[in-house]
């Protein structure tokens, strides 16, 4: 008799967790669960509207943000303002079942505010390579999409472990990633671009900088000397950044040649594209080392 009263209960739970809806840990480390799978979803940046894409979930979005350009598709989703200003009524009034929350650049100061309407709230925070990857399952577990996010996130995987395997224990190159000009700024060892520039077989010459994005000094970069210096906020028909660097010809960078872009799309964005720009930063900064050893710079940073 208790055995058959156990069978009920296994039969019933197991009947009461299928029924279930999706459970996630978000980039907080808060738990979010939803009823049923999303089917008004809101994405608060343009790489958490690019992920949600990603994830199989595209179609699904009832508001993004300006920007979101990619993929084509999101032409034509309403907009609710800005990654850093968007407005509360016009999120409210899409009637939304999931808001995607950029942590650090909607606030988390956002995040008491919608709950307190009722909202359920996933923070997005990628700040590892391997985080995008999760995001992208995160997205298609609430949206109900899963087999289609595990696909797209294993492909990510396997293409930034084919780039570890090949270029992450070549000579080191010293790198200054230039994500600002004026003011001159950069990105320090906890931010996304920090570790595709490690998985290249670089180094961030601004890592141990306390801050994600520090504005620098021009004596600090010189005094660094780096072995290349890479650029991305410019548009690349407008190579002005590098061509800045031109008249400091004693710095290893400009004799070289080692003035790179990378659009900025494809490697400042934390989506599935990056690891496209991370082939393209591998490729240019290999021409680097093989530059670097033609000339007989001998004085190279290879290795530090």
């Amino acid at each position: 008799m208790i055995r058959r009263i156990l069978a009920v209960i296994t039969v019933l739970f197991a009947a009461a967790s299928s029924q279930a809806g999706p459970t996630v840990v978000d980039s907080s480390g808060r738990e979010v669960s939803l009823e049923r799978p999303a089917q008004r979803i809101i994405g608060l940046a343009p790489h958490i509207v690019e992920n949600l894409f990603s994830a199989g979930a595209g179609g699904k979005l009832v508001g993004v943000v300006s920007y979101s350009d990619y993929p084509p598709a999101t032409a034509g989703i309403p907009q609710v303002g800005s990654a850093y200003a968007w407005s509360l009524e016009s999120v409210v009034a899409l009637n939304p079942d999931l808001v995607v929350l950029w942590g650090s650049g909607n606030g988390m100061a956002a995040l008491p505010q919608l709950e307190r309407l009722g909202l359920k709230v996933y923070v997005s925070e990628p700040r590892e390579l391997d985080d995008i990857a999760a995001s992208i399952r995160a997205f298609g577990t609430l949206a109900g999409t899963a087999e289609t996010a595990e696909k797209n996130a294993r492909k990510l995987e396997r293409e930034v472990s084919e780039l570890q395997a090949r270029y992450s224990r070549k000579a080191t190159l010293r790198v200054f990633y230039q994500i600002w000009n004026r003011p001159l700024q950069t990105i320090n060892g906890e931010h996304m671009i920090s570790h595709v520039i490690a998985l290249c077989g670089g180094r961030n010459i601004f890592a141990e900088e306390p801050q994600l994005a520090p504005l620098i000094g021009l004596e600090t970069v010189l005094q660094a000397d780096p072995d290349a210096i890479v650029a991305s906020g410019m548009d690349e028909s407008r190579p002005e950044w590098l061509d800045n660097w031109l008249q400091y010809r004693s710095l290893r960078a400009v004799s070289t040649g080692a003035l790179l872009h990378i659009h900025p799309d494809i490697i400042q964005r934390p989506t599935a594209r990056i690891a496209s720009g991370a082939a393209e930063l591998c490729r240019k900064l290999d021409t680097v080392r093989v530059q670097s050893e033609f000339t007989g710079n001998a004085d190279s940073g290879l290795p530090h």
